[in-house]
């Protein structure tokens, strides 16, 4: 367990309270254009077929919703892991991984058949029958892909990985936690630091550990030394370390999740983050209750816990009908995040219904 002591505890309670603007005022990621004439481009298809392995029925897979996508650029092709549901499951429909395929990070192809799912495996008793759950991917040095997702009991959320070398055959690691104590515990969304380079998030070791932020009403940070395990940074009394909160009267009043991967800019470290406008009196009220809008953080490389800078505002909400009226109605819920091809494509779920893309033109000055 890594115990800060009670002056680092105070310094980062003050950081994250408090940011320093201590970098240029263009630190963000921003021009996202929403892709009107092409969105949402994928939508639910009652079509394809899959026999469920272990009820042994026959389920349209992705007949309810899709949503909630992870990207990976692999040989000059974007692929897109996306979250599936049927209508069948007992909670709202057992979730499974899809792949689609592209080669302008528009017009995708689908595989007929999850790649990722639920089975009589270790990881059963975390996956079902909720299912496995928002996806988000980066490589290693090797080119391994390692994924976290979510995993639904219908009890406990649990962030989890897996791995892979082809995006379609994966080996699951069950709990992303190594120690029992914190596997226990509601987790999810699981955003590993990383370099960009062509398109590809790589992994990157700060400080002599890879880092991760995960968390869904705050944002936590973990520490990990082959990306597989990971322990979450805990104050003295082994509770884990809010490195990041939401914000009465603002758009991320209620809850804090993290997007895509976190990229390391010659700026910092930079998170796209996706929050949800509280249902009560401390919500910023701009937005309609329970909005979901994305913001972004900057934390200090040196000091993975401390915030830089952070947005006083959303770039991203939802202000197109297939955005704002779904399976959960006023969702934008960034995930997926790719270089590809001269542009920026950040693809993400609409509604929990659809899945939509937003591109924006390189910013080199972002980067070393």
């Amino acid at each position: 367990m890594r115990i800060f002591p009670l002056i680092t505890l105070l310094s980062l309670f003050i950081t994250a309270c408090t940011p320093e603007q201590k970098v240029p005022t263009d630190w963000q990621l921003t021009g996202f254009i929403k892709m009107d004439a092409d969105n949402p481009v994928l939508t639910p298809d009652t079509t394809t077929l899959f026999v469920d392995p272990i009820k042994g029925d026959t389920v349209k897979w992705e007949g309810k919703d899709v949503f909630n996508p992870a990207s990976v650029v692999r040989n000059d092709t974007l692929f897109l892991l996306y979250r599936a549901e049927d209508f069948v499951g007992r909670y709202n429909g057992t979730s499974r991984i899809g792949l689609a395929y592209s080669q302008d990070g528009i017009h995708f192809t689908r595989y007929p058949q999850p790649v990722f799912f639920p089975q009589e495996d270790k990881a059963k008793i975390y996956e079902w029958e909720g299912g496995a759950e928002d996806p988000r991917i980066v490589e290693d040095e090797s080119g391994r892909y390692i994924m976290t997702y979510t995993g639904y009991d219908g009890d406990l959320a649990r962030l989890l990985l897996a791995t892979s070398t082809d995006l379609k055959q994966w080996t699951k690691y069950g709990s992303a936690f190594a120690e029992q104590e914190d596997i226990n515990r509601w987790s999810k969304s699981g955003a590993i630091v990383s370099e960009m380079s062509d398109g590809r998030l790589i992994a990157k070791k700060i400080n002599g550990k890879y880092w991760m932020y995960f968390g869904d009403t705050d944002l936590f940070l973990a520490s990990s030394d082959d990306l597989i395990k990971w322990t979450p940074v805990k104050d003295a009394k082994g509770e884990w370390i809010k490195v990041l909160s939401p914000r009465e009267g603002k758009f991320d009043s209620d809850l804090v999740e993290p997007g895509p991967p976190a990229m390391l800019t010659k700026n910092g470290i930079l998170l796209i983050y996706n929050s949800r406008n509280a249902l009560d009196d401390r919500y910023d009220a701009a937005l309609a209750h329970g909005t979901y809008s994305a913001g972004q953080v900057l934390f200090d490389p040196a000091h993975p816990e401390r915030i830089i800078a952070r947005s006083e505002d959303y770039f991203f909400t939802p202000d197109k009908d297939y955005e704002i009226t779904g399976q959960v109605n006023n969702v934008c819920f960034l995930e997926g995040l790719s270089f590809y091809k001269g542009q920026w494509f950040v693809y993400y779920g609409t509604a929990d219904s659809k899945i939509a893309v937003a591109v924006a033109p390189e910013n080199s000055t972002l980067f070393r």
